[in-house]
């Protein structure tokens, strides 16, 4: 039987369902990235660089010499400034004239550096002793918090997951049937399970954490006889971003065959799909 031929239609949507998947994770990933630069620059670099220049225009009086001719070039107030700038007091001109100063490109990078520098600062503090009785106290009071009590506890549980410096309790991935026999579901055991459930089954039991999605920091933790348990070859990782995309993220490797009549992303004819001699009426 002679293949129908390729209309200019087909071709169209195949290649361009072929670039868009090509390009879309780029796409993708350079606009986080950027939506991100961009949160950061104006949320966090500008606030404190706001915060530094008012605070050098305030200190300033205090620490510049009273000689005209020492004093930098944006803190003398020359006739001409006051004329440019009407109506306007000693702090204003300076502070308009320090904002010159400070539009170098360098010096806008200050608001990053002194972020950077803060968080350091916080961890170290924080991850001592004493730093960290007074942060669980604060967290305490805040997890009390009418709104905050609502949205703290699951955020920091995200947190954690993705940035804890502890590692993961889950030690492999399995294969389980649950909820019921027939229906195969990925687990991440956590360890071997109560010692009472060996003893009076005979069996070794391990307890399994099964993720939820979309949210695989919540779910159901069960107990399955060892010799039920399948291991799969998955790191923990790739488990979790499997559950989190609702099993659309599949390591390469574990990509399963074509079946018949579903297409392999090849450039072959495919069952059922026009212009390729195969649907209904061919």
């Amino acid at each position: 039987m002679a293949d129908q031929p390729t209309t200019f239609s087909g071709d169209f949507k195949r290649f361009f369902g072929r670039g868009l998947a090509i390009l879309l994770p780029s796409i993708l990933t350079l606009w986080i990235l950027w939506t991100a630069s961009v949160f950061v620059y104006q949320s966090v670099a500008l606030p404190i660089n706001a915060g530094i220049r008012r605070g050098l225009i305030e200190v300033s009086p205090l620490v510049m010499p009273a000689e005209p001719e020492r004093q930098p070039a944006w803190y003398r107030l020359t006739p001409e400034r006051r004329t440019q700038h009407p109506g306007k007091a000693d702090r204003e001109i300076r502070a308009a004239e320090f904002h010159k100063v400070w539009d170098a490109y360098y010096l806008w990078a200050t608001g990053l550096i002194v972020a950077i520098v803060l968080i350091y600062l916080a961890g170290v503090v924080l991850g001592g002793l004493l730093g960290r009785r007074a942060y669980l106290r604060a967290e305490a009071l805040i997890s009390r918090l009418p709104g905050f009590k609502q949205v703290y506890p699951h955020v920091k549980q995200l947190v954690d997951l993705v940035m804890g410096e502890r590692p993961m309790a889950f030690k492999r991935v399995v294969m389980v049937e649950y909820p019921r026999a027939g229906i195969w579901t990925l687990g991440l055991v956590t360890s071997n399970s109560l010692r009472i459930m060996t003893e009076r089954t005979g069996q070794r039991f391990l307890t399994i954490f099964i993720p939820s999605t979309p949210t695989p920091f919540t779910g159901f933790t069960i107990n399955v006889p060892e010799a039920a348990v399948i291991d799969v070859p998955m790191s923990v990782d790739e488990a979790i971003r499997f559950v989190l995309t609702g099993g659309a993220l599949i390591p390469d490797r574990m990509l399963p065959d074509a079946a018949p009549g579903v297409g392999n992303g090849d450039d072959g004819p495919v069952a059922g799909l026009p212009g390729t001699g195969r649907g209904a009426g061919a």
